[in-house]
């Protein structure tokens, strides 16, 4: 875990401003660079993401299969996301509430489509006495959600009914575990709403997909194509799903979260009906819409480097970390100081690292693996020149500045981080994506690892043959102007479809 930018510390601070470590310091910090990154990102993808995951203190593997622990750091982040969107969701109608976990299995059979999509990730309680109805633990609550909604809903008074929950889900999944991206349990929001006609249902659906967009994109600094999925990629009994497609570094797509129309399906199911204006009794129209814990992932893989994570200022925990640089005779006037930066700073989140028991190298580079996107150092030299050192984590650009006035740099400059993080996001997504005219050009751009944008029939044969043969799917679909051929038949398209593969 080598600080490769600094060495230790800057020029003015090289000899004069660190005290020398002693012997038992110097043993655990050598100790602690053997546990860094030991494998670059562009060389094994999978497994430095893992590295940084549980190195930068996000999460860990639980004792219980295909299950994780979320730690603080990572849970503050989530904090943050849920922070942000429930004020959005709120502010446009939508009210919390809570359902159980426990989903009848009469519920399940009562839809046999939403069934039959589940059942392969339907983890049973066992019950004691056989004679009783099983009950799943939740894997999505369209089902028992919708059944209290038939008792709550009964007039055109009633509607728009927009209710999300906050909770845990539970996929009982056979595919290898991945800490946020693929677990056996998971943290998310569901919004599950109802209506009165068809076109409210479009505009709610709509609604949310842009609300996801605009957490993914202004607050996570992570890029997306937001469009309708194939038919095969539909969520079990929606008339169709609009999802939010990121595009990692390693060449494969991230499914970030998803906005279903549901029609009136579920309603004729459940038997949601209100009494309209006109006296006559009508099945609602309905909506559900997701994001969960997976983001975090997102952020680790589409921003981290080899030295860690790297988060966007807006959601992260801390967001400028103070390390002080001092001798034993410069020590008290220096965490002095720092004590005034930290409480002028406190609206950033700022965490003042005065340990003693680790050098500034040290301390250098565990926030730089936690992504902290500024940190500041401060020594007796700087004090006396009215100034502090600056280090940017997403460039690791180092710069003096005043002293005076730090607060309006701060927040300019981590305005600016967030900024330029999307930016350069965007450009790696932009120029992942490739367009491809035939299959031949298909099956050689998914090779190299790249977002294939190609002409689709609209069949699902020309979906399946994607996938059984280059292990890749179709993310979203467009509208085509139907003057192209599917890449994959040569007959006329119907839509542009987005390929990757997936996780």
């Amino acid at each position: 875990m080598a600080d490769k930018t600094h060495g230790h510390e800057h020029a003015e601070h090289k000899h004069a401003e660190t005290h020398k470590p002693e012997k038992k310091q110097e043993k655990r910090e050598q100790k602690e660079d053997l546990v860094g990154i030991t494998v670059k990102k562009a060389d094994d993808f999978s497994e430095w993401y893992n590295q940084v995951v549980q190195k930068a203190g996000l999460a860990d593997y639980s004792v219980i299969s295909g299950c994780m622990v979320i730690k603080p750091y990572a849970y503050a982040i989530w904090e943050n996301i849920v922070h942000w969107f429930d004020a959005k969701i709120k502010a446009t109608g939508v009210q919390n509430a809570y359902f159980p976990m426990f989903i009848p299995e009469s519920f399940f059979k009562k839809e046999a489509e939403h069934f039959k999509g589940f059942i392969p990730e339907v983890a049973w309680v066992e019950r004691k006495d056989k004679n009783e109805e099983r009950y799943a633990l939740r894997p999505t609550s369209e089902t028992i959600i919708y059944d209290t909604y038939s008792k709550w809903v009964r007039s055109w008074r009633d509607l728009p009914l927009r209710i999300n929950q906050w909770c845990n889900i539970v996929r009982w999944e056979c595919k290898a575990t991945r800490l946020f991206l693929r677990t056996r349990e998971f943290l998310w929001q569901e919004g599950h709403t109802v209506h009165a006609t068809e076109h409210e249902v479009e505009q709610e659906v709509m609604l949310r997909a842009e609300q996801y967009r605009e957490l993914m994109e202004t607050q996570l600094a992570v890029p997306v194509l937001m469009g309708k999925k194939s038919k095969s990629e539909t969520f079990a009994g929606a008339i169709y799903t609009v999802a939010l497609e990121a595009f990692m570094p390693d060449g494969k797509a991230l499914q970030m979260g998803t906005s279903h129309n549901l029609g009136q399906h579920f309603a004729k199911v459940f038997g949601i009906m209100y009494k309209d204006k006109d006296e006559e009794e009508k099945y609602a129209w309905q909506t559900s819409w997701g994001i969960s814990t997976r983001l975090i992932g997102s952020i680790v893989m589409a921003h981290g480097d080899d030295r860690g994570l790297i988060l966007p200022p807006r959601i992260a925990p801390i967001k400028v970390v103070i390390v002080p640089i001092y001798k034993n005779d410069s020590k008290e006037v220096v965490l002095s100081e720092c004590k005034k930066i930290e409480s002028e700073l406190r609206m950033f989140q700022t965490k003042l690292d005065d340990r003693d028991e680790y050098s500034p190298g040290w301390k250098f580079n565990e926030w730089e693996m936690k992504g902290v996107p500024i940190r500041l150092e401060l020594g007796p030299k700087d004090m006396e020149k009215g100034q502090v050192m600056l280090v940017r984590r997403d460039t690791g650009e180092k710069m003096a500045v005043p002293r005076h006035g730090l607060e309006m740099k701060i927040s300019s400059l981590l305005e600016q981080i967030q900024k330029d993080m999307f930016r350069k996001a965007k450009m790696f997504l932009d120029s992942s994506i490739k367009p491809a005219k035939d299959f031949s050009e298909l099956k050689k751009l998914i090779e190299d690892r790249k977002l294939v944008k190609a002409g689709w029939c609209g069949s699902e044969e020309c979906e399946e043959k994607v996938k059984s043969e280059n292990g890749a799917t179709i993310r979203i679909v467009e509208e085509a102007d139907h003057k192209g051929k599917c890449a994959v038949c040569g007959k006329a398209e119907k839509h542009t479809a987005y390929f990757a593969k997936a996780y």
